[in-house]
């Protein structure tokens, strides 16, 4: 089960629950509890801990947004993506994975590492590891694509590779346009400049995105930023 907002945000409503018919702030954590599908706010919280990652971020997305994820090499940014991909298929909604890194076995095999080979017999996932990736193939293959829809561009500063196409601020504020008129949600795993040292900062931010090209990263509603098995979010 997916909480409909973070608990901090549940927490709020509680307390302004609690002011406002004049209850118990535990009889109003129990009442919210109530609408999210548990009997006790301390079931509610147990729940929370054990959600993972990926069902927390999914369940802060909203259709039209825009999403970061970045990680220096080998630290997961890949398969988080991925499993954003998969908690929408569990929602009902198609997954769609755009990839210029990995080839149609590989992504297979990274479903199979997440327990996720079930979702490739629901006809609900697709993949395009073509070498020709822009916004202008991706809004191709999604023209028809339901809304709700998320899929994952691997990765952002690749975009502009070729130089026939757009630069990549163009590619960007095209596809942000696509998916609030489409109502999809766009994931976009992004490398992390060099410079950033984790033994100074715990994790990176949007200030170390490697950016090649300009880019204005405030296009982007959420940010989430991996390091050492630990993930970060943050709303824009």
């Amino acid at each position: 089960m997916i909480l409909s907002a973070p608990v901090h945000q549940l927490k709020r409503n509680a307390r302004l629950l609690s002011r406002s018919e004049g209850i118990p702030l535990h009889a109003a954590l129990n009442r919210i509890a109530a609408s999210e599908g548990f009997s006790a706010w301390s079931l509610l919280i147990a729940k929370a801990a054990a959600i993972s990652p990926a069902a927390r971020l999914y369940a802060r997305l909203s259709p039209g947004d825009l999403v970061l994820v970045g990680a220096r090499p080998r630290q997961g940014k890949t398969l988080l993506s991925l499993e954003l991909a998969v908690e929408a298929m569990r929602a009902g909604h198609r997954g769609v994975f755009f990839t210029l890194e990995y080839t149609g076995s590989e992504i297979i095999d990274r479903l199979r590492a997440i327990g996720a080979e079930a979702m490739l017999a629901s006809g609900l996932f697709a993949f395009d590891s073509s070498d020709a990736i822009s916004a202008d193939t991706i809004i191709q293959t999604l023209a028809t694509a339901p809304p709700g829809t998320l899929a994952v561009v691997d990765y952002l500063q690749l975009l502009d590779q070729r130089r026939e196409n757009p630069d990549l601020m163009t590619q960007i504020r095209t596809l942000r346009a696509f998916a609030q008129k489409r109502a999809l949600i766009l994931v976009f795993i992004s490398q992390i400049d060099r410079t950033y040292d984790p033994a100074s900062k715990a994790f990176p931010d949007i200030g170390d995105v490697r950016l090649p090209n300009p880019l204005d990263l405030s296009l982007f509603n959420h940010t989430c930023f991996l390091n050492g098995g630990e993930v970060r979010f943050q709303a824009a």
